[in-house]
């Protein structure tokens, strides 16, 4: 045996004891052996860098550092997922898939596991990119780190696709936790918190090495990619157990609601005989056609629901109400606390939403008050403990002026919160405006976080977004924490961002009540800002989901003298402030004010591509039948129950090639 083939031996069998050991849990040989096999593979590697392998089982140990973590976009959007809370909410969730899809349904139940979301690429069977959750839309590239994760396989085993995403949650096990806390308190260090916290700390650990001595794992729950060949989610499971992967053997296929509560009520239960902390159970629907035919909503897929464990709760004491103005003007109460664990962290302070809900439960300073942290990441009071209120206790008065710029607050007839007019003059709307500006969904302007904005603002570099574009590089360099390097860095993500297109810097702006979708559906239909600048409430009801509100509040927005100000200064730096003539250009009104069902399995184009196709020729795509419905688009493996709908109500039920011939 030549030594390439003595090297590619040993990494052979160093990887099939370590999926003996960390995937099976079944090891066959002792710690010392592995040792001994591994050491021999590192001296052979040394000697001979010609045969270096990035994914050979000696990368596991560390020693990359990486400064910088690099941004990267998902080659799918990672979505997240809408909560449940109770049998009602999941009653109502079949009620809505059966009305989408037809046939009988079944469902994968997974636990859902407390940790840091991770999404793995994998090319010919090697690990080639691991990057973290982020917005969804990209993350972090961690790489370096992963790898020294044993459950991470560097190299897969058996009949796998050429390439494919995998999604899993990088968790730390609770034996793991607390010996590293065990450590730290030896070491006079304080300990950690909760193990969620401390495996997403770890990722960003500049040093791969130091990843490396903390007993992560990396639990995966779904496959992604073209041409996968796989037919449900049940199976995508047992496939990726199959190439190596670690894959949760408490996954469990079922066939129906009665049988998803049973797996939750068991798991309520026996949850704390895990080895890892898990905060409820994610039900799917399990045939993945289905899941197609269901599709997304603008945040989360319909064909998926988590469904969380009662939140615990604490009590403790309230010690102050503050306000904080948000860059729409909103007035938030915010409840200062006396510091109590709950669920892992410290909490200081939770939101009191606005003045209904402070008057409804008659909360007061001094207050002993119920505490919760459910589905939402902002902990909530839920009720006061009267019995512990104290003799002295007086009502709350809800503030009647602006805590930053004293303006008097006005209430609109049908909101719930109070508003701060000063819409210029008023410094955290000011700063939240252009923070908002500069975030990954709008401009995403790299090199610009939120606290520079603050900093420019204060320092009277920047008054609005516009200013933005004519920052010099000898203007921020003084700034706080501020080198060369990342000044240029500022300067020319700025100038980068007027590539942004037209529905992003739409969204950018910060029209009350304007988020991604609505931008989007704007952009679409007036194609340039200018013509969305001249619209009135009566034209913009007109488009497909803008309401009333959102009609108001966009020809408010334009009609403030310094908003137009501010527009034309972007344009004259070149911020893309209509649809682009190549965009354009696939763009008709070919199908306007047509309404498609798109059902089934296609041959020449996706059912997103279908879809796309739809939208940008001014058709609109509906999830279900009805009389107003103008074609179904019907694919093979087109449901039944959609077929006899669309009969019965005289649709025209035509192919792909017909719609591809109508769109010539």
């Amino acid at each position: 045996m030549n030594t390439q083939q003595k090297i590619e031996s040993l990494r052979d069998e160093l990887r099939q004891h370590n999926y003996n050991y960390y995937i099976l849990d079944n090891a066959t040989i002792s710690d010392y052996e592995f040792d001994i096999k591994l050491k021999e593979l590192q001296a052979l590697e040394e000697k001979h860098p010609e045969f270096f392998d990035a994914n050979s089982p000696t990368q596991r140990v560390g020693g990359t550092v990486t400064k910088n973590f690099e941004t990267v976009v998902h080659d799918f959007r990672m979505y997240s997922l809408d909560n449940s809370y109770s049998k009602e909410d999941l009653l109502d969730w079949e009620a809505r898939i059966k009305k989408m899809v037809d046939g009988d349904v079944q469902y994968t139940c997974e636990l859902k596991y407390d940790g840091a979301s991770m999404n793995l690429t994998y090319e010919n069977g090697k690990l080639i990119r691991a990057v973290t959750r982020g917005d969804g839309v990209q993350g972090d590239e961690v790489t370096a780190n992963i790898k020294t994760i044993n459950t991470v396989p560097l190299q897969l085993k058996g009949d796998y696709p050429e390439r494919f995403d995998i999604r899993g949650e990088i968790v730390l096990p609770i034996e793991g936790f607390l010996k590293m806390n065990q450590e730290r308190i030896a070491n006079d260090e304080e300990p950690y918190r909760n193990p969620r916290n401390t495996a997403s700390g770890s990722l960003k650990l500049q040093d791969s090495a130091e990843v490396a001595k903390r007993p992560l794992e990396c639990l995966l729950y779904s496959i992604v990619g073209n041409n996968l060949n796989i037919n449900s989610q049940f199976e995508g499971l047992e496939k990726a157990r199959a190439w190596g992967f670690k894959v949760p053997q408490e996954a469990k296929l079922v066939n129906s609601i009665d049988e998803v509560l049973d797996y939750i009520n068991y798991w309520d239960e026996h949850r704390h005989n895990l080895p890892y902390e898990i905060d409820g159970v994610v039900v799917k629907v399990n045939n993945l056609h289905q899941q197609d035919e269901l599709g997304f909503t603008a945040k989360a897929p319909r064909w998926a629901m988590a469904y969380k464990f009662k939140a615990e709760q604490v009590s403790t004491r309230l010690n102050e109400i503050t306000y904080q103005v948000g860059r729409t003007g909103a007035i938030t109460p915010v409840a200062n606390l006396e510091p109590v664990e709950l669920a892992g962290t410290t909490v200081k302070r939770a939101s009191l939403h606005n003045a209904d809900q402070i008057e409804k439960i008659d909360i007061r300073v001094g207050d002993e008050v119920f505490v919760e942290k459910g589905g939402e990441i902002i902990p909530k009071i839920i009720a006061v403990d009267f019995t512990k209120r104290p003799e002295n206790s007086e009502p709350t008065k809800y503030i009647t002026n602006c805590p930053e710029c004293h303006t008097e607050l006005v209430r609109l007839e049908g909101e719930a919160k109070h508003y701060c007019p000063n819409y210029n003059g008023c410094p955290p709307q000011v700063i939240g405006r252009i923070q908002h500006y500069i975030s990954r969904k709008a401009m995403d302007i790299e090199g610009l976080g939120g606290e520079t904005v603050a900093l420019l603002v204060n320092e009277g570099l920047i008054n609005n977004y516009s200013d933005l574009y004519e920052l010099t590089v000898e203007q921020v360099i003084p700034l706080e924490r501020m080198a060369e390097k990342s000044a240029e860095n500022l300067v020319n993500g700025i100038e980068a961002s007027k590539q942004i297109p037209f529905e992003r810097v739409l969204f950018a702006l910060g029209i009350r009540y304007v988020g991604e979708t609505v931008a989007k559906k704007l952009a679409k239909h007036y194609k340039s800002i200018d013509a969305l600048m001249f619209a009135s409430t009566l034209d913009l009801v007109t488009v497909d989901e803008i309401g009333e509100r959102i009609a108001e509040s966009v020809v408010e927005f334009f009609s403030l003298e310094e908003n137009k100000q501010i527009i034309e200064r972007l344009k004259s730096f070149g911020v893309q402030l209509e649809i682009s003539a190549e965009k354009l250009a696939n763009q008709t009104d070919k199908l306007q004010g047509q309404i498609f069902v798109v059902s089934g399995v296609f041959e020449s184009v996706s059912r997103n591509d279908l879809k796309k196709l739809i939208e940008d020729n001014g058709g609109k795509v509906s999830s279900s039948i009805s009389s107003k419905t103008s074609y179904v688009v019907a694919g093979d493996k087109m449901g039944p129950s959609k077929r006899t709908k669309a009969e019965s109500l005289d649709i025209p039920i035509i192919t792909e090639n017909d719609f591809l011939n109508m769109m010539k």
